[in-house]
């Protein structure tokens, strides 16, 4: 019973220990919606053309990601004078 414990604690402690930097899940601007009965959706297009050509045949239609924040753009730097 004592060996379950320890390996247990230890297992979590290796968990918590975990020194990996979490990422965050990478949006789109462009989703799929496959038809209207299915409603399977993906939005994992960068354009809209690669979107269309998703859904071509299917039935579906595109749209814009709600979810979807540009990166901010930084503004050219003047020179210091």
């Amino acid at each position: 019973m004592r060996l379950i414990a320890m390996a247990l604690a230890l297992g979590g402690g290796v968990l918590l220990a975990d020194g990996r930097a979490s990422q965050a899940e990478i949006t789109y601007p462009w989703c799929a919606q496959y038809g209207e009965q299915s409603g399977a959706r993906n939005c994992g297009f960068s354009t809209y053309a690669q979107c269309s050509a998703a859904i071509s045949g299917n039935g579906g239609y595109c749209e814009q990601n709600s979810m979807y924040r540009p990166e901010p753009t930084s503004a050219p730097r003047r020179p210091r004078r």
